[in-house]
């Protein structure tokens, strides 16, 4: 999607992914300290795959933000 068809996030929405980045952050953490305690190599492998679908959730968060920076209203004072 081109910028010119995008509109500005609304304050609700800009809360909701910072809240999600914050989620996905966690999960990611968690998942790979219980990977890292674990003795059974499937429950390992299974850990380090969900690490890996948080972070793709992740960079997609951040992607999101970054293509719509440019429509954020300027911050003057």
């Amino acid at each position: 999607m081109q910028n010119s068809q995008m509109q500005a996030l609304s304050p609700k929405e800009l809360n909701y992914i910072a809240d999600s980045i914050s989620n996905e952050e966690m999960l990611i953490k968690q998942c790979a300290a219980t990977a890292s305690i674990s003795t059974h190599p499937a429950i390992q492998q299974a850990l380090n795959q969900y690490a890996r679908s948080h972070e793709q959730h992740l960079n997609t968060l951040i992607q999101t933000l970054h293509q719509h920076q440019s429509l954020a209203p300027s911050q003057s004072h």
